[in-house]
């Protein structure tokens, strides 16, 4: 099955992983539409795909509400919005927990917000596929609020699935991903990335064109609902 003449949204497509999704669901003849913050951004990146694009904060709950009482009609979403607010590592007795509670603002409710408002009014078959990270599978020392934010996402994954069937709902955990966010490591970056994926067993970073792979399937395979699928160059076998 292909994605050819679907209507597809991807939330926080401007770039990144994101924009992969864009960009092969637009190779396949999908209407593809980028929702995004930074409207200037996203309007440029989608009129590169032969697609539009629409301004979206997932941050607030009224801005997801007002956002899907315009925009309809939907076959499916992807959903990869979210922040690195409060991912540094650090000791436990310094956490500020306020900071950790606001992370789970764009990536978690503005999740549940897209499902209450979005995911709720799509079709038959159609799908929902959110985005959550590899931190649930092989936490770190100094993430614990992270991790347990991994885990939730997928308690939600499960849970929509079952309240929005049927609708499909799935889930897709990339590891590292080579994308514009390492750009802010200048010349550490090359490094940086080595050293993250050395011990992989596939010894690189991926692509943001494979991980997007990850979310197109999801799209494609009506018969897959309620599943997690990790996209991350089996460092979850690593020791």
């Amino acid at each position: 099955m292909n994605l050819k003449d679907k209507h597809i949204l991807v939330i926080g497509g401007g770039s990144g992983i994101g924009f992969g999704i864009a960009q092969g669901a637009a190779a396949e003849g999908a209407k593809v539409m980028i929702a995004s913050r930074n409207a200037e951004k996203i309007a440029a990146k989608a009129k590169s795909i032969g697609g539009t694009s629409a301004a979206l904060d997932v941050s607030e709950e009224a801005n997801i509400a007002a956002f899907f009482k315009e925009h309809t009609g939907f076959d499916h979403i992807a959903f990869t919005a979210g922040d690195t607010t409060g991912l540094g590592m650090g000791m436990l007795k310094d956490l500020d927990l306020k900071q950790a509670a606001e992370r789970f603002n764009a990536r978690f409710w503005g999740a549940v917000a897209v499902a209450k408002h979005g995911a709720i009014n799509l079709p038959a078959g159609g799908s929902y596929t959110i985005t959550n990270g590899m931190l649930g599978h092989k936490p770190m020392r100094g993430m614990p609020t992270v991790t347990a934010g991994a885990m939730a996402m997928e308690g939600l994954t499960r849970g929509l699935a079952l309240d929005l069937a049927p609708v499909r709902v799935n889930c897709v955990c990339p590891g590292v991903i080579e994308t514009e966010l390492f750009d802010r490591y200048g010349d550490a970056r090359a490094q940086m990335l080595k050293v993250m994926t050395e011990k992989q067993l596939v010894p690189r970073p991926g692509t943001p064109a494979e991980a997007a792979e990850s979310y197109l399937t999801c799209m494609r395979n009506t018969y897959m609902t309620g599943q997690v699928i990790k996209i991350e160059g089996g460092v979850a076998l690593a020791l």
